[in-house]
C-alpha cells in the first residue's frame, strides 16, 4: 500500500487542522493507520492510532486530535487526523503509517510496514 500524507499548514495557537492520509494500492480499512510526528531535533513520535481493536491517542492529544476513517465510501480510502486546539509543542512533520496486521495497537514506529511522506504543521504563538 502506498500512503500519501497531506493537509499540514501554517496556523496560529487554537486553530484546527484535518491531516488526510490517503492510501493507494490496497484498502486501508484492512490496514491498522497511525499518525506520527518528529519536530526539530526531536525524535518520530506517535501521535494516534486506528485499528480493529479501536482508537488510541497520546496523552500529549488526547482530547484535542481525533483520529477516523469514512467508512461510508471506500473509494475515499482515506484516514484522517482532526486536530484541534493546536498549540505550539504540536509544531512538527506529521506522518501515516499503516500494518497490515488490522488488529495491531502499538505505538512504536517499528511496528509499521508502510510509511509516507510528511507533511508539515507549524503552529505559531
Amino acid at each position: 500500500v502506498q500512503l500519501q500524507a497531506s493537509g499540514g499548514g501554517l496556523v496560529q495557537a487554537g486553530a484546527s487542522l484535518r491531516l488526510s492520509c490517503a492510501a493507494s494500492g490496497r484498502t486501508i480499512s484492512n490496514y491498522a493507520v497511525g499518525w506520527f510526528r518528529q519536530g526539530p531535533g526531536k525524535e518520530r513520535e506517535f501521535v494516534a492510532a486506528i485499528s480493529w481493536t479501536g482508537t488510541y491517542y497520546a496523552d500529549s492529544v488526547k482530547g484535542r486530535f481525533t483520529i477516523s476513517r469514512d467508512n461510508r465510501d471506500n473509494a475515499k480510502n482515506t484516514v484522517y487526523l482532526q486536530m484541534n486546539s493546536l498549540k505550539p509543542e504540536d509544531t512538527a512533520v506529521y506522518y501515516c503509517a499503516a500494518d497490515s496486521n488490522p488488529y495491531v495497537r502499538s505505538r512504536g514506529t517499528s511496528a509499521y510496514d508502510y510509511w509516507g511522506q510528511g507533511t508539515q504543521v507549524t503552529v505559531s504563538s
